[in-house]
């Protein structure tokens, strides 16, 4: 619940009140059975709420009955992240890939939309593909997703190109990937000196940046920041931007950053690791990197893993940076004696010296 809350105030969102509903089965008719939508009909009215926000997924009849239960807009988890990422969508490759995730979303619940539809101001949930776009037919809608696929395959082509462009000039990537929040772009800066936007807000980053990092005085690789991860991520995001995440694919090697100091970090790291795997690049050498280690007692340090796979790190105070570094670099030199010794020499791909 603390996390839902969290994404509604990176919507544009302030949080009045919140309920936990415990019950062995949902409803399938409101989620929630009628018990609940009055008392959270009660304690919408009594704060002065204008939407309410689920932290599930609403099938289009539940959406249906849940607006006409409670008189008010109904965002149910998946919509709620899509409009997140309408608002930080900056390149033309984003807002392609944004659109596509929303209109597959829409789709389905063209009949469920209920008052959705007819509501289209500001807040929550209104930071769609445009009004023309909700008011599409379904046979409109399809040719607009189609479109959109064009559109992206494009973009992959692109990216693949540019990819072989790096592999022709001996460059090698490393990616960084990890739970929204914990704090990679304020790494990739620290590593990069570039000015990439780095807040707390969840999914501060949704483009993908890639900079030159220097590893020492001879040698750098090219790290990428990527879009972060979040349990429960919809689909449809996950399939609209394959583009995007076929980056990590390329990656000699993987930057697992982690929140040390969040109290749920094992189920974030968990979840990430899911989506890895989803994407194919579960076998893929990584490192852990432990960061916001500043926000730890010196107990609470201590205790965090510390195997050759592990660093610690605080992107914010610098410190275990250059720990990270030299992990890094054994971690490069490693992969290209495998590479060697297994007679895969094409595609060694050496970091790229001055």
């Amino acid at each position: 619940m603390s996390e839902l809350a969290e994404l509604s105030r990176s919507a544009g969102g302030e949080v009045l009140g919140s309920l936990l509903q415990r019950s062995p089965r949902p409803d399938p008719a409101t989620l929630i059975g009628r018990g609940k939508i009055e008392e959270a009909r009660a304690l919408a009215q009594g704060s002065g709420a204008t939407c309410v926000i689920f932290d599930n997924d609403l099938s289009p009849t539940q959406l249906r009955n849940l607006e006409q239960a409670l008189g008010l807009k109904v965002v149910d988890r998946t919509q709620l992240i899509l409009d997140i990422f309408a608002r930080r969508a900056r390149t033309r490759e984003g807002q392609l890939q944004v659109e596509l995730a929303q209109l597959n979303y829409l789709l389905p619940r063209l009949a469920g939309q209920g008052t959705v539809l007819s509501r289209l101001g500001g807040g929550i949930g209104t930071r769609g593909p445009g009004e023309q776009q909700l008011e599409f037919d379904r046979r409109r809608i399809r040719a607009r997703i189609q479109k959109l696929r064009q559109g992206i395959e494009r973009v992959r082509s692109e990216r693949a190109l540019h990819r072989e462009h790096r592999r022709e000039a001996r460059w090698l990537t490393v990616a960084m990937v990890g739970y929204t929040n914990a704090g990679k772009s304020t790494l990739f800066n620290a590593l990069t000196n570039a000015r990439v936007d780095a807040s707390s807000r969840l999914f501060a980053t949704l483009d993908p940046t890639v900079r030159a990092m220097r590893l020492d005085a001879h040698h750098q690789v090219l790290l990428s920041d990527t879009v972060g991860f979040i349990r429960r991520l919809p689909s449809h995001l996950v399939a609209s931007f394959r583009a995007t995440l076929e980056e990590l694919e390329s990656a000699a090697l993987l930057l697992h950053v982690t929140d040390a100091s969040h109290p749920e970090r094992e189920q974030q790291d968990a979840a990430v690791e899911g989506l890895l795997e989803e994407v194919g690049v579960a076998a893929t050498p990584r490192l852990r990197v432990w960061n916001k280690i500043d926000l730890l007692e010196p107990g609470e340090r201590q205790r965090l893993p510390s195997g050759p796979a592990d660093v610690a790190v605080s992107a914010r105070t610098g410190e275990g940076l250059d720990a990270l570094r030299e992990h890094i670099a054994a971690s490069i030199a490693q992969r290209q004696t495998w590479e060697v010794q297994g007679r895969s020499v094409s595609a060694v791909v050496a970091a790229h010296a001055n």
